[in-house]
């Protein structure tokens, strides 16, 4: 019954599964807005709305700049910042408070209720919200999610949202209660508050959510299906116990902050932070190393390669285009260095083995190398030329140089019916070929030899 009405249903549309997630993060946002605008009244939260949005831009800017070396589009990231400061947060506060509620009917200690609920049920209940927003970019994006830096971006940019909304019911708290005391500036509340969460530890549910992140990460690259499923649960377990250690850590005696603070938060934080700029360094290096294939098979000029794994020479010849075309012509080299890297990242995954051995690497291979060939007349010279000021090439390099031929992978093909081959030009390669008359056969990866195979033509095929 199941196989006969998923052949008579058809499967939601792209537009369809946005529009459902739009208007659930429409619903919660709203229901967020006035529950936490409620608990602090409205002065609380214009106040701690305020003070939380400081690290908000700082911890973005941070993440994508780890997520440059192949950016995801900004409608995911923005996703992913709405689902953790809505519909995680409501989640979060809805089950905290219930369990809260039940703990204390249960024990009649309302105390012990609140601790036992802050230690063992919100870690728990927060991880898996936030967790929720990875397995959804997941399923749905998985040409997005090719490996750790993805899980790095999108776990930073979930739980920047969940601790901006956190932020704002607790600063909003703090502020009520220190107008109730008439307390003064110094040794308020909300100084005291503002101290801990914005300066000391505005890292902190980042640094949880993005060890689930990086479990994510790792099963996008494993090949088993056994390896697909234990990395992103022993990430959302260490997620857990880190939040949990966190949360008890007031727990510990007078200083059991600070020792958790100095001991385990600062050390994991480091340990985070150079794991960022390794995995950025080598995303770069892979980038650099697959598009030289594609540069000696004509795809790609051989001066483009080193500019494209150079995020200082991409900025350049995105304002060299700017200077020269105007704000589109921008535009357009951006999306020639992001299509560039996602064709780089997408043959190293599948050289690896990724966890489908990548079945539409044709596909969308012959897709991202269509958009380039389309592209390159514009992007081409402004990268050629950031690669020159930037030194990234030697002044004897010349870029119009036949490069070395390569056998595994092809470059572009003319078609037999070109107006060429009708004029008797008897297959002359035309000097200036537009990008619409030429044939993309894709790269098909063979992953017995490890290499790239020029399949035959077969139309039917990629239609």
């Amino acid at each position: 019954m199941y196989r006969a009405l998923h052949l008579v249903l058809p499967r939601p549309s792209g537009t369809v599964r946005t529009c459902v997630l739009l208007a659930l993060l429409a619903a919660t946002g709203i229901a967020i807005l006035e529950l936490v605008r409620e608990q602090t009244g409205t002065s609380g939260f214009f106040v701690g709305l305020g003070l939380a949005l400081l690290p908000v831009a700082p911890l973005m800017a941070a993440f994508r700049w780890l997520g440059r070396a192949a950016p995801a589009p900004w409608s995911q990231l923005l996703f992913c910042f709405g689902w953790g400061a809505c519909t995680a947060a409501l989640i979060a506060i809805l089950a905290n408070n219930f369990a809260t509620e039940w703990i204390a009917a249960a024990t009649t200690d309302a105390s012990a209720a609140d601790h036992l609920g802050s230690v063992a049920i919100a870690p728990v209940v927060e991880e898996s919200a936030k967790a929720a927003a990875l397995l959804l970019v997941c399923t749905f994006r998985r040409r997005h999610f090719t490996g750790p830096a993805d899980g790095f971006v999108v776990a930073g940019f979930t739980a920047t949202g969940f601790a901006f909304t956190e932020n704002i019911l607790y600063l909003g708290n703090a502020f009520v209660e220190d107008l109730a005391d008439r307390s003064g500036a110094l040794e308020s509340v909300t100084a005291a508050t503002f101290f801990v969460r914005i300066v000391l530890s505005p890292f902190a549910h980042p640094l949880f959510t993005v060890l689930t992140g990086l479990g994510f990460g790792v099963a996008a690259l494993s090949a088993r299906r056994a390896r697909r499923i234990w990395p992103p649960l022993l990430g959302l377990a260490l997620a857990m116990g880190m939040h949990a250690l966190w949360n008890g850590s007031s727990q510990f005696g007078e200083h059991g902050f600070y020792v958790v603070y100095s001991c385990v938060m600062v050390p994991v934080f480091g340990l985070l932070v150079w794991l960022a700029v390794r995995i950025r360094r080598d995303r770069l290096r892979a980038v650099e190393d697959e598009l030289a294939l594609y540069a000696a098979a004509g795809w790609l000029g051989r001066a483009e390669v080193p500019a494209l794994a150079s995020m200082p020479a991409r900025a350049l010849a995105r304002s060299l285009a700017r200077h020269s075309g105007g704000r589109a012509a921008g535009r357009t080299v951006a999306r020639y260095e992001a299509d560039a890297a996602a064709l780089a990242l997408l043959r190293h995954r599948a050289r690896r083995g990724g966890p489908v051995r990548e079945r539409d690497f044709a596909r969308r291979e012959r897709e991202l190398l269509h958009r380039l060939w389309r592209s390159r007349a514009t992007a081409g010279p402004a990268l050629a030329r950031a690669a020159v000021m930037e030194e990234l090439i030697p002044p004897w390099f010349d870029p119009l140089a036949p490069a070395a031929a390569r056998t595994d992978v092809p470059g572009p093909r003319r078609t037999d019916d070109d107006d060429h081959d009708h004029n008797n030009d008897r297959g002359a390669p035309d000097p200036n070929p537009a990008p619409g008359s030429q044939t993309f056969r894709p790269l098909e990866f063979s992953h017995a030899n490890g290499s790239c195979v020029d399949p035959p033509l077969r139309t039917s095929r990629w239609r």
